[in-house]
């Protein structure tokens, strides 16, 4: 794999795991809106289940972030190492011809 295409292709898993942690961002916020809802119907099952399941997803969500973090940095080093504005401006120049 040439090295611009290993970069376009780190860029777009750095923008899945985004969309990934946003995801997960939404559903944590969505299961305490059940929680506060609940406070007022009262139902048992949603009172005992949903504080273990609205823990998990936030574990989830800490180690996306963390993955995504990490990820991202990786993707920054590699676009320095490579050089890969100066590639990009080649393949500009190459396609232009």
């Amino acid at each position: 794999m040439d090295k611009l295409k290993k970069f376009d292709l780190m860029e777009k898993i750095a923008r899945e795991l985004e969309d990934v942690r946003n995801s997960q961002q939404a559903v944590l916020e969505k299961i305490g809106k059940i929680e506060v809802d609940n406070i007022e119907l009262g139902d048992k099952l949603i009172e005992s289940k949903m504080p273990d399941i609205y823990q998990r997803t936030a574990d989830n969500s800490d180690s996306i972030r963390e993955i995504l973090e990490s990820f991202q940095e990786k993707t920054e080093e590699y676009s320095e190492k490579n050089n890969i504005d100066r590639l990009r401006e080649q393949e500009a120049i190459n396609n232009a011809k």
